[in-house]
């Protein structure tokens, strides 16, 4: 993924940020120059992953099969001690008919929340014990309070202002709805590690390899470790 994609897609993400009224943390407009300026005391930024993220699992071709993040606030698996939050919130945008691939997290319990836009549409699997799809056990899911079973692999949509919860080990593959709108999906979960809690049925990269085109204009947290160097 070239960095120029990378800058412009989070451009495009804080002016559709601002046009729905949505004030981001002041660490989301950072440009490189801001980020060398910072000492320890934004230690939790890095440590926790807060911040950008923007991938095209590595098939260059993210307006199809792509996912731009912005993460408010988040705990950590590995130091619970220093970072106790059980929590994590994100701002996530799907384009028109962009898919994110199937996947499931071993640890993380998340809702998914349509805040405007377009509609979402998402299909769901159960996984088996060996993580294949199970393509015959129904899947259970709450969506707004509403406790519903739906067939394997069956595909249900969010509007506007609908929300859902998805739990551990079910696979979801959202789509934006052809022809509907760019969406704007907020994520209320446990503590998340996208390092290592997701699993994608195609062997699909999440963090994507980053062909420096430009000097980046914004950092995503892929880019910390060099940062602490």
């Amino acid at each position: 993924m070239k960095r120029s994609e990378i800058n412009q897609i989070i451009d495009k993400t804080i002016e559709f940020a601002d046009d729905r009224g949505l004030f981001l943390p002041p660490f989301a407009y950072w440009n490189q120059a801001d980020w060398q300026k910072i000492d320890s005391s934004y230690d939790e930024i890095l440590d926790n992953m807060l911040g950008w993220d923007v991938t095209d699992f590595n098939e260059d071709n993210y307006y199809q099969r792509g996912l731009a993040t912005f993460t408010f606030r988040n705990g950590n698996f590995n130091d619970k001690e220093k970072y106790p939050k059980p929590y994590c919130e994100k701002l996530l945008t799907v384009e028109d008919g962009q898919e994110l691939p199937f996947h499931f997290h071993w640890y993380k319990e998340e809702d998914i929340i349509n805040r405007g836009g377009g509609v979402l549409e998402l299909t769901l699997y159960k996984a088996t014990a060996d993580e294949e799809l199970d393509t015959k056990s129904p899947v259970t899911v709450v969506m707004d309070g509403h406790r519903v079973s739906v067939a394997a692999g069956a595909t249900v949509e969010l509007q506007p202002g609908q929300s859902i919860t998805l739990t551990q080990r079910i696979y979801h593959r959202w789509r934006g709805k052809k022809g509907t709108g760019k969406i704007m999906l907020f994520e209320v979960s446990s503590t998340n590690d996208d390092n290592t809690d997701n699993r994608f049925f195609e062997n699909l990269p999440r963090i994507p390899l980053i062909e420096e085109d430009v000097v980046p204009e914004h950092l995503i947290f892929a880019d910390y470790e060099k940062l602490r160097k």
